[in-house]
């Protein structure tokens, strides 16, 4: 199993281009090294990027898992969690318990804060964001957003939603069959986006049970 750090993420290069396009090259060229086909999975962003890369580059992609993500752009953004997280202060941070207090003020959901807080460096000096939150911000209109690809993808193809998230909804589904016409759905019960976080355990025997 290969876990790929997104351009502008963990150590993974910066660059002010953050699009589809780009990050589905990306994975591209890391499957190229890897034997030149894999399965493929990917929540939110990274679905998104793994749906564009499923249609843009199909001989990449052997199977495909899109958690909580719909082909479509939204009208939601992320940019209040870039500001909390520039605006935390980082001073004399040394535990990841404190920097969990300090970012509660302005992220109150204990999950959200525990996946953002996995890009907090604190063994650097002083601690740091594993995150370019400058190019994300700049970027966050094509994040948020959807290329508008055309073709197919007409592998396996399974998405997972959380039952309490409205990531992918019931009018979404044409556009998915659309371009994923072999598409499968699954659904984790008590789940938000956030569903790998909120149920972990469920979202790997779904996503096991697809694979095997």
């Amino acid at each position: 199993m290969i876990a790929v750090d997104m351009r502008n993420h963990g150590d993974s290069k910066w660059d002010l281009a953050h699009g589809y396009e780009e990050l589905a090259a990306d994975l591209s060229a890391v499957i190229a090294g890897h034997g030149g086909q894999a399965d493929v999975l990917g929540h939110s962003m990274g679905g998104k990027a793994a749906m564009q890369l499923a249609l843009s580059a199909p001989a990449r992609v052997r199977r495909l898992v899109v958690a909580d993500i719909a082909p479509v752009a939204y009208g939601h953004t992320q940019r209040h969690l870039i500001k909390a997280m520039q605006a935390l202060d980082l001073e004399g941070l040394g535990l990841r318990s404190e920097a969990d207090r300090r970012l509660a003020l302005a992220v109150p959901d204990t999950g959200v804060r525990a996946f953002l807080l996995q890009s907090l460096d604190l063994k650097a000096a002083p601690a740091r964001w594993k995150l370019n939150l400058a190019a994300l911000d700049a970027e966050m209109e094509r994040i948020i957003g959807w290329p508008g690809t055309a073709g197919q993808f007409a592998g396996p193809t399974l998405f997972v939603k959380g039952a309490l998230s409205d990531y992918i909804r019931p009018e979404h589904r044409a556009a998915i069959m659309a371009q994923f016409p072999a598409a499968e759905f699954a659904e984790i019960a008590g789940a938000g986006h956030w569903l790998h976080a909120d149920a972990p355990r469920e979202f790997e025997a779904v996503v096991r049970e697809f694979l095997a």
